[in-house]
């Protein structure tokens, strides 16, 4: 094992020490994600004697067909550092530990489709049902107002339209439909500003409502998606930008990454 890791190399060229450090990286980003098409991990360390040290010169991961905490799909996931200290032991029993934290460009994509599967979540419904809201109060008095069938179709220049239905808990349902601006606050918060509520299609007698749980259910959202809930253990998602492009909306920025997390 040793003579391998001091600087032996297959036919092929490629440093029996990285190969060795790309299978456990593997592995180990693997079991981060309740679910995945592919994981790809490439691990610079030349020569490989450094490793001995627990130095390398950088870490790259890609992801697709990723699925975080059972619910949130993502499309696309990668990130890359520059130079990384690591625990050698932890190599040799399978494992990977960074002795010191570290921080890497980071990119995610989401899909329309994944997003729209995310508010069918436990814990996104959970913040949309029994709501008691006090800009509706003088509506509604204490009963609680639920945000059901929510639709996101992702539009350009980071737009959205959505739909979704408010259901009044007294047998009367209310169509809701806006588009909206998305945007980063704080770089670990998604926004979403601007609504330009249509009435069009809702029933006259409902319009009024309409206008006023819509307002609301912006307000919601706009509280609701922080990264900080949905961080994997011992990473932190920073973000500078976010752009719609298709289907697909990535966001770009960068993992403050503390230790390598050891369960999804």
């Amino acid at each position: 094992m040793f003579g391998g890791l001091t600087g032996l190399t297959d036919p092929k060229g490629t440093d029996w020490g990285e190969r060795m450090l790309n299978t456990v990286a593997s592995q180990t980003i693997r079991h981060l994600f309740t679910q995945s098409e592919s994981v790809e991990v490439f691990v610079r360390c030349y020569p490989s004697s450094k490793l001995l040290q627990g130095s390398i010169d950088s870490f790259k991961m890609s992801g697709r067909g990723l699925v975080i905490r059972r619910d949130f799909a993502v499309e696309e996931m990668s990130f890359e550092t520059d130079a990384v200290s690591i625990d050698f032991g932890s190599v040799l029993s399978g494992k990977l530990s960074l002795k010191q934290p570290t921080v890497a460009i980071a990119q995610v994509i989401l899909s329309e489709a994944g997003i729209n599967q995310a508010f069918n979540a436990e814990l996104v419904r959970k913040r949309l049902l029994n709501l008691s809201l006090p800009t509706l109060t003088a509506l509604f008095g204490d009963k609680p107002v639920s945000f059901t069938e929510v639709q996101v179709q992702l539009l350009p220049e980071n737009h959205l339209q959505l739909a979704a239905k408010a259901d009044l808990n007294n047998g009367e349902i209310v169509p809701l439909s806006m588009t909206l601006s998305v945007g980063i606050e704080r770089r670990r918060r998604i926004s979403f500003k601007n609504p330009t509520v249509q009435l069009d299609h809702v029933p006259e007698a409902q319009r009024e409502i309409s206008q006023t749980l819509s307002l609301a259910l912006v307000e919601i959202l706009d509280n609701m998606v922080d990264l900080d809930r949905f961080d994997l253990d011992g990473v932190k998602m920073r973000l500078n930008r976010l752009e719609t492009e298709g289907k697909t909306i990535i966001f770009s920025g960068y993992a403050e990454i503390e230790r390598i997390p050891s369960s999804p």
